[in-house]
């Protein structure tokens, strides 16, 4: 079912960066969220299951977080992510 709600700008934004660093939707995040808040763990299986390939120390800045998901697939198949 479709609807409209009004969400703090900024609760939006980092809903839509964790679902971009998760790969989920934006409907998956607030899915998952409502679910929570109304006593409901029932939580739909990941689509994919990743290897933790993580580079660094814990703290230190994501050295991906400013490419979007598009631009991180392209170099994924060595291509330059268009500017």
């Amino acid at each position: 079912m479709k609807t409209t709600i009004d969400i703090h700008d900024e609760l939006l934004l980092r809903a839509k960066r964790h679902a971009r660093q998760t790969g989920r939707t934006l409907r998956e995040i607030v899915e998952s969220g409502l679910r929570m808040a109304l006593g409901k763990r029932e939580t739909p299986a990941p689509r994919h299951c990743w290897q933790d390939l993580s580079v660094g120390e814990p703290g230190e800045p994501n050295p991906f977080e400013k490419y979007t998901w598009a631009e991180m697939l392209e170099m994924s198949y060595d291509r330059s992510p268009q500017e």
